[in-house]
This record gives C-alpha cells, structure tokens and sequence, in this order.
C-alpha cells in the first residue's frame, strides 16, 4: 500500500461479535409496544390507542403523549427531537438521504433564565420548515417556501444517541408532497381501498389492505486510508476511472464465503447490526456477497412506510459506522468496474390487515373460501406489470443503475415477470376455463446418500431460483431484483401499490357491473400474459423476443423518468389520488435534474483527477499517453458547458447521458492504459488492487 502513494496502514480494530444480551435491549430504543406502554401508560393511554393516530387531532391527547415521549427520552440520556423527513433526490449525495432540525426539548424561564424541559403535544405533531431549499420542481420559490411537517403515527418513534427521531410526511403550503413518504401512504391508501373492493367481492370481508416490504441491502466496505486517496469515490461514491486488478470475482470465491475473524469488515457488520437491533431494525441477515469487499445485509420484512424509514437508518448507520473501522461504506450501485455492483433487491407482498397473505394462495383461498380468488388476484397483477411496466422501469432510474441494469448482475431493463412453469400452467389452465385450486408443487430428490435423514429425500418448490427476472414470484411475494442499492424505494413501492390498486378496481368495476370475475381475469391473463417469461434474462435473444412481444423495454434511465408525465400515467395517479398533474412534472424535473448534476459531478471530477494526478505521474514516469489525456480536457469542459447551455431538464437529461454513457467511458479506459504503464511509485490514486481486497485474507492489513 505504501507504494502507492505512501498511505499510512489501515488501523487494526478489536473484532467484536453481537453479544448474547443484546437480545434484550431489542427496541429500546423503539418507542413501540411495551417500551411504549411503559411511558403512556402513567398517562392514562396505551401503545395500542396511539397507533391509531387520534392524538394528532386532540391537542389533550397529543399532550400526553409528548409527555410519555418526554419521560422515555429522559430515561435514554436524550434531550433533542426533530421531525425526520425524506426529501426528493437525496440518494447518492444527501448524507442519510433524510431532511431535520434538531431541538432541544427545553425552554428558559423568562424570569430565573435557567432551562426547563419543555416538549408539548404541539412540538410533537407539527412542524414548519423552509420547503424552497429542497429539490422540488418549481413547487416552491423563496417568496413561497412554506413547507409543513406532521408526524406519521405508522412508523414509530425511534431514538439514536441523544435524540428523538419523529418520522414525518413534508408537503407544500397547498398540499403538494415535497417528499418520498408522503405518496407512498396515498398509494398503500389507494391499494386498501381497491384491495377491499375486490376481495370483499370474491368472498371475504376485510378491513383493508396492506402492502409489506422487506428489503436487502447491499454494499461495499473498503479501506478507509484507500478511499481518502479516490477523489471520484469521495465525491460521486463510484471510480470514474481505475484499471482492474490482476483479479476480480471470476473464481466465485467471494459469495458467502467466511467473515474474516480478524478483520475489520465483520466488527464493523457486528457493531452496524447492534445500533440497528436497538432502534428495533431486524437486521436478521449478514453474508459477503459476489465482487470482492461487497457484503449484504436482509431484515425482516414489515409495512412499507417502517421498512423504508428503516432501510434510510441502515444506510446512515452503515456509513457512520463503518468509519469507526477504519473502513468506507460505499452504497452506489456501480462503484467499481467489472466486478458486480449493488442492489436493493425489494421483496413486496400484500396482506390484509386480519393477516390473510394474499399472494399465498393457501392463505388467500382459506380467508376467501373461493379457489378462484387466487388466479383472479394473479391475473390482475399480471396485466398491471404489462400495461405500466413504463413507470416499473421509471422508479427504478435511480442514476447509479445506468451501469448495471442488464450487466449479467441485474435484469436488463425489459420489464417482465417470472411465474414458473408450474404457475404459468396452472394460469393457461385456468384462463383455457379450469375452475380448479392452485396447489403448488414440489420437487423431491436424494442427495445420493443413504440412512442419514433427508439426505436420501429432500424436498424443494417445484420452481427453481430465476435470477435474472426483474420481477419473479416467490410463493408468497414479487421481488423487485433491479431496484438500485442507494435508492430511497418509496417511489418503486409508490408504483407497484398505484398500478396494484388500479388493476384491483379494473376487475372490481367489472364485476359490480355484472361480469365473473373468472371471467374477467381469463380475458385479462390471456391479453397480458406476454409480460410472463420464465426464461434466461441475460440470454442475447431475449430482447429481440421482447420486442416481438411488445413488452416495455426502456433503455434510457433518462427517457424513462419522462413516462411520469405521459396522458396515461397522469391519468393513473390522478384516478387514483397518489399525485396531482403538478406534482407528477415537478417530480419528473426533480428527477432528470438529479441524473443531470451527478454526471456534472463526475465529469468535473474526471477533469480534477486528470489533471491533478493522472498527467503528472504520465509527465513524472516519463510513459503513458500524455498527448492523449490532454486532448480529453477540453472535450469534457465542452460537453459540460453543453449541458449548462441546455433549455429544458430534459434536454440536459440527455447530453447528460450521453456524456457519462459515451465520451466518458471513452476517456476512462485511456486513463486506465495510463495507469497500467505508470510503475506504482509515481501513480498517486489508490488502485483496485488497493481498494478490494482488504478482506480476503487472515491478515487485512497485507499491502496487496
């Protein structure tokens, strides 16, 4: 490591393992059940009469419960609150992609001047904050920058080190959502409603719907020392350049293979997870995953509005955490070259809200005492994913997933789904006119070994893993395989509860207009079931099939944010009451203006590293492309005045692309022939050789 650079050695830290007593510190520091209960009830309420949310419309009842919130902090050493909101376009640049101020829960006395504790029920429900200095797409402006916080009773209060954290919902002076959070309820309303509608119709009377999440996050964790000497890393969380090293993934070593003991990686894993299990985040999960330095965490699963508020935490924590170890958390989706990038693969099912699963069909056909319930909810679901697979495929332009979508890492941007064999032929079955229950199958098989239990039979699902489907069923959920890792996902779960819910009214309308719903679910699998593939994803031939088929195939990350705006998706949302015509353009600029700035980041970025360290160690070894690399100066200068020089978001959008997609990577790899003749004492950028490999042996702190 020396060589390159002269970095100091990595600090060696004490591993540490999460201990047997953490168990019972689970969710103390999660006002929520008995925690809660402890604190309410010497104010006369309960956990269960304030997660019905009334305290936020009776100032008496809000009182107490800023009491006992009051009482709770003071007993955890905390003294500060704020409303934590999720402001648009935080993913990749905004430092736990979340939005507060935080105040101290005292007041003085006007007469003695000394401080008293002071936190009222109207601290607590509201707040009021400057709504023009967020990204909002003209929503706003600094003569009209109202923007109001109310606290969201679905997803608790949480503390961290001395302070109360009160999840909120942030909206304009006329109502407009300024944040992620805030359509996110209207669509999981919009999916309770339609959701109600139908079931009640195939048979089963419910209070409503709720639409649950649980979300693996995956990550890199490399050398802290390495990372100060990454200008790209620092600033735009990816290299922009970087030849590879002598070694990659390609001898599949990595994927959960042991975490190293005496390492930085696992204490680092060990300590996140403990911060996590006390703000009661079930962090259940932790393995290496497939590039070298990538690891993996998995939760529990749980309502979409605490999942993706929790999944925001893991992030901070991650990187704050991560910096104790000597180490850099990075959460891009591409931060390195040929090797795997990272995902946030979202596992999304539907439940009632008495606890019938109703993507399980054991479940679904017991709460509807209806077989055709099943292939009737599929059926729906099915012509949701093919008639807007375009808004799919928007939620999930996060900038980062312009390098892996399609990469043999990720499914490419054709939207489809996978349902197995034995699915789809029990829906062929069905929509040919069968009328009989869907049972899955399953598989049994010997491990060739006999007299040692189920290693003579060994039973699995009748289908195998599809990995390479954006969308594959799971038995009981959909999982949404090509969400990008930084992303904020209230807009991917926004999308598949809003295209849900109007497919649900679609087949509910139909049937209070006097047709079966058999038979309206025949007609609707048999019209859209061209968005079922159960094939090889990555397979060259697959495209040109989809195309056949004319399924949504969106290429462009910038040319799919711009369906938000389409007649047929303006008049989704507005049907449905997720979003307003305003809001949905002034999403779409937020959007495009945020793919815009992160390649403007990069291109400068690239130009810094040029000049500042790339052609001086050309100019210093004496070899290397010298000529070359001063040629591409003027090149990015140019295409980055092009972007300034554009009109419209959306023009910008697209030199932006092309910048980053072509020009870009054309430079890149003559930096990269640069580094590969420059001997390692006049390259002054830490290496891939530096960066990914600080936990593959017994002793991290090796130079490579």
């Amino acid at each position: 490591t020396a060589a390159r650079g002269g970095a100091a050695a990595m600090p060696k830290m004490a591993t540490r393992a999460m201990s047997i007593e953490l168990m019972d510190t689970y969710g103390k520091h999660l006002f929520k059940g008995k925690v809660a209960d402890e604190f309410l009830s010497k104010q006369g309420m309960s956990w269960a009469e304030m997660q019905t949310g009334d305290f936020t419309q009776d100032s008496e009842k809000a009182d107490k419960v800023a009491a006992a919130v009051l009482e709770w902090a003071q007993s955890n050493g905390a003294h500060v609150y704020c409303h934590w909101f999720q402001p648009m376009a935080a993913a990749g640049v905004r430092h736990g992609q979340s939005g507060q101020v935080q105040n101290a829960m005292f007041a003085f006395d006007m007469e003695t001047g000394e401080p008293k504790w002071d936190f009222k029920g109207k601290d607590l429900i509201k707040g009021e904050t400057d709504g023009s200095s967020f990204p909002n797409g003209g929503l706003r402006a600094t003569h009209t920058a109202g923007g109001y916080l109310a606290i969201d009773p679905s997803s608790p209060i949480f503390l961290r080190g001395d302070t109360i954290f009160l999840p909120s919902c942030f909206v304009s002076y006329y109502g407009h959502a300024l944040d992620e959070k805030t359509p996110v309820h209207r669509s999981v309303q919009a999916l309770s409603d339609q959701g109600k509608r139908l079931l009640k119709l195939l048979g089963h009377e419910t209070e409503g719907l709720v639409a649950n999440i649980g979300l693996e996050q995956e990550i890199f964790l490399i050398p802290r020392d390495a990372y100060h000497r990454r200008p790209d890393l620092q600033l735009t969380g990816r290299t922009i350049m970087g030849k590879d090293a002598p070694r990659g993934q390609e001898m599949c070593d990595h994927y959960m293979a042991p975490l190293n003991g005496n390492g930085p990686a696992l204490a680092a894993m060990a300590e996140m997870q403990e911060e996590c299990f006390r703000m009661g985040i079930p962090l259940k999960t932790r393995h290496r995953e497939v590039a070298p330095n990538q690891f993996e965490f998995a939760p529990l699963f749980g309502t979409a509005s605490t999942q993706i508020d929790q999944n925001l935490m893991v992030m901070q924590v991650i990187e704050e955490v991560a910096a104790k170890h000597g180490l850099a958390a990075l959460l891009h989706e591409k931060p390195f070259n040929n090797v795997n990038g990272s995902g946030k693969h979202n596992n999304w099912s539907i439940a009632t809200k008495e606890g019938a699963m109703v993507l399980n069909p054991a479940s679904l056909n017991k709460a509807t005492g209806n077989p055709e319930a099943f292939p009737i909810i599929m059926s729906a679901i099915v012509s949701a994913i093919d008639i807007h697979g375009d808004l799919m495929r928007m939620s999930i332009s996060s900038p980062g997933n312009d390098f892996r979508l399609g990469a043999c890492e990720a499914p490419p941007a054709i939207v489809s789904t996978y349902l197995g064999d034995d699915m789809s032929d029990y829906l062929d079955a069905f929509a040919s006119g069968s009328a009989a229950e869907y049972n899955p199958g399953t598989k049994t098989f010997s491990f060739g070994v006999e007299g040692l239990g189920h290693l003579s039979e060994f039973t699995v699902p009748a289908e195998d893993r599809n990995r390479t489907s954006p969308f594959p069923y799971g038995g009981a959920r959909f999982e949404y395989r090509a969400v990008g890792s930084t992303q904020n996902v209230s807009m991917v779960n926004t999308v598949l509860n809003t295209i849900t819910a109007d497919a649900f009214k679609t087949v509910a309308d139909r049937i209070e207009a006097g047709e079966s719903g058999a038979d309206v679910a025949r007609e609707l699998y048999t019209k859209h079931k061209r968005a079922v593939f159960n094939g090889n994803g990555y397979d060259e031939a697959w495209p040109e099939e989809a195309g056949k088929r004319g399924i949504w195939r969106i290429d462009s990350g910038v040319d799919a944010i711009q369906v938000l705006t389409s007649d047929k998706n303006i008049k989704l949302f507005g049907e449905q009451n997720i979003f307003t015509e305003p809001e949905l353009a002034a999403r779409q600029e937020v959007l495009l203006d945020h793919y815009t700035g992160t390649v403007e980041m990069e291109a400068l970025t690239m130009i810094d590293m040029i000049k500042q360290h790339v052609i001086p160690s050309v100019k210093e070894s004496g070899v290397g492309p010298l000529a070359e690399l001063e040629a591409t100066l003027p090149v990015l200068e140019s295409a980055v005045a092009a972007i300034h020089a554009a009109e419209t978001a959306e023009e910008k959008g697209a030199l932006a692309r092309v910048l980053r997609l072509e020009t870009m990577i054309d430079i890149r790899d003559t930096c990269d022939a640069a580094e590969a003749v420059v001997p390692a004492e006049h390259w002054t950028l830490a290496t891939y050789g530096d960066l990914l490999f600080m936990d593959m042996y017994p002793n991290p702190h090796d130079a490579f």
